[in-house]
């Protein structure tokens, strides 16, 4: 069992918790993953690590409550426990050469964009970080955002933080005023992955992305997170989660990304409490 030594609400969908898991906490990398099973009866839920403290024994992961699974992992709270926690599996980022980054994260991409800004700007890389929310109420992690680069800009999609506009419009802003970049990281929604790949393809900024399709045992051996990149079939689990952005098949990716969901809408409508909304 691996307890759960601390619980966050960062904002009405996104919930923060440390895992207790020592073994796995020794060995984690930015930009790798675990797989977690809530319970016997639980499905596999994969989760990119978002944080490790080696010497307290902890991973933190940080999910939003988008489907069955992930509601009721909200229900838990500090003190209960998960039944698996498996991992680190996927391969660890690579951050050798790089000089100068830009580190974009949109949605739930900005807290696995965190571990990758933050481990450069230790390594004395200089850092611009981009994250979009919808709106200033869904913003998360800000303070921890601030001190993991050397350049930080929070765009909000209607402006309510005083930054209108999408995670693109601040990177092609920071391109025409000169930014050179050798390497641009972009974790996030599929489509915005693939608009920063069509940005920088033009000027030529090395790109990578991280990829998190849909994943069942994390071994290589379901072949359910197949991707297909520079015409060879991959699969993230065991060959990314990281990819050269520039040689994903992104339409394929995103039409595959679609196909089970109406699937997980029935899953919430069979478990949804009709007295209070919540999952049962």
């Amino acid at each position: 069992m691996f307890p759960i030594v601390k619980k966050r609400v960062l904002n009405p969908t996104v919930t923060y918790m440390e895992i207790l898991a020592p073994r796995i906490a020794k060995k984690a990398q930015p930009g790798q993953f675990i797989i977690l099973r809530i319970d016997e009866n639980g499905e596999r839920i994969p989760l990119t690590i978002a944080g490790y403290d080696r010497e307290a024994g902890t991973i933190t992961i940080i999910f939003q409550k988008v489907g069955y699974s992930t509601y009721a992992l909200d229900t838990l709270n500090e003190g209960d426990s998960l039944l698996d926690f498996v991992g680190p599996l996927g391969c660890a980022s690579e951050f050798e050469g790089i000089k100068k980054a830009c580190v974009i994260g949109g949605g739930l991409g900005v807290a696995i964009a965190y571990p990758q800004a933050k481990a450069m700007h230790d390594l004395g890389i200089e850092v611009d970080f981009i994250v979009g929310f919808k709106n200033k109420d869904m913003i998360i992690l800000a303070d921890e955002f601030e001190s993991a680069c050397t350049n930080l800009i929070v765009m909000t999609d209607d402006g309510s933080n005083g930054n209108k506009g999408f995670v693109t419009a601040a990177l092609a802003d920071k391109l025409a005023a000169g930014a050179e970049y050798d390497t641009v990281i972009a974790i996030g929604p599929l489509v915005m992955m693939k608009a920063v790949c069509d940005i920088t393809k033009e000027k030529g900024i090395r790109t990578i992305v991280s990829m998190n399709p849909i994943m069942i045992d994390g071994t290589g051996m379901c072949g359910g997170c197949r991707l297909t990149v520079d015409g060879q079939t991959k699969f993230a689990c065991v060959d990314g989660p990281d990819f050269d952005g520039h040689l994903v098949d992104f339409d394929e990716a995103i039409a595959r990304s679609r196909m089970f969901r109406d699937e997980e809408s029935e899953s919430m409508k069979k478990h949804e409490c009709r007295l209070t909304g919540g999952v049962k």
